[in-house]
């Protein structure tokens, strides 16, 4: 059997496997467990952003983040679940002459402990590690960085609403001659689903610099949009897009953020 043969067959496999686990829930259930960031289930969501009228010149700035998530099984009472952030970046020129760079950033991987068997509050705690895997200087900095993340969300059955909020903070370990950093993240979340699959949301990324002055400390967007579950064949799918704008931004950052994800879902 040749190898482009082995892996049709493991695909087909993959898809069936997923089928059979998803075929006994809604669109509005497989939406709520596509929305809660420690839920017992492998995805690999693929998360654009357009960040418009970024620098000096006024030009766009894209980031594609791709973020997949496995939960691994501790006990019948505990998964730790691992989420890891890998950017492909698009960043404009900041002066008249020079060339966009494009590539990759700096890789993010947060495990949290949270509970297996959890009620309508959700909760995972744990860390994040940021380490040096640009391929420009411009995109990253040499010195990797660890802090503490943390999950919390309520999610009940019968409930249209899925809403919480995670956070985290890195501190640089100022292992290189980089430039060190200090750096929160608060992301809160609202959503509403329908029975169809469809949803309204919320999501915004609300960064910190703490090292940094004044009014370029704080990004804080607004902003929200509609997602929907469809199926890629029999595979769960959940689409997002959605529009926020930045309301408090450091000098020469984007003033509009257009997201568009798309989150391929898998049992585990």
């Amino acid at each position: 059997m040749s190898t482009r043969t082995i892996r049709i067959a493991a695909f087909a496999a993959i898809m069936a496997v997923a089928s059979a686990a998803h075929a006994e829930l809604s669109s509005e259930e497989l939406a709520k467990i596509a929305q809660n960031p420690v839920g017992n289930l492998i995805s690999v969501p693929f998360q654009e952003n357009l960040n418009l009228n970024t620098g000096p010149l006024q030009k766009n700035y894209n980031l594609l983040n791709i973020q997949p998530v496995i939960p691994i099984d501790v006990n019948e009472d505990w998964n730790i679940i691992t989420r890891t952030i890998l950017p492909i970046i698009s960043l404009p020129p900041f002066a008249p002459g020079q060339n966009r760079t494009n590539g990759i950033g700096d890789v993010q991987i947060t495990a949290f402990l949270s509970p297996a068997k959890p009620g309508s509050w959700i909760w995972g705690v744990g860390a994040i590690t940021q380490q040096p895997t640009h391929s420009d200087p411009l995109l990253g900095n040499n010195n990797s960085g660890y802090g503490p993340s943390f999950v919390v969300l309520h999610l009940e059955k019968g409930s249209p609403w899925v809403y919480g909020a995670l956070a985290n903070n890195v501190w640089s370990s100022n292992n290189s001659t980089s430039p060190s950093y200090n750096n929160g993240l608060i992301q809160p979340f609202l959503n509403y689903n329908f029975k169809s699959g469809m949803y309204l949301t919320s999501s915004p990324v609300i960064t910190v610099n703490w090292q940094a002055k004044g009014s370029n400390q704080w990004t804080v967007p607004m902003g929200g949009g509609v997602g929907k579950i469809f199926h890629f064949g029999k595979l769960p799918v959940n689409s997002q897009l959605a529009g926020y704008y930045n309301v408090a931004r450091p000098d020469f950052a984007p003033n509009w953020q257009i997201r568009l994800q798309v989150q391929l879902m898998f049992p585990k």
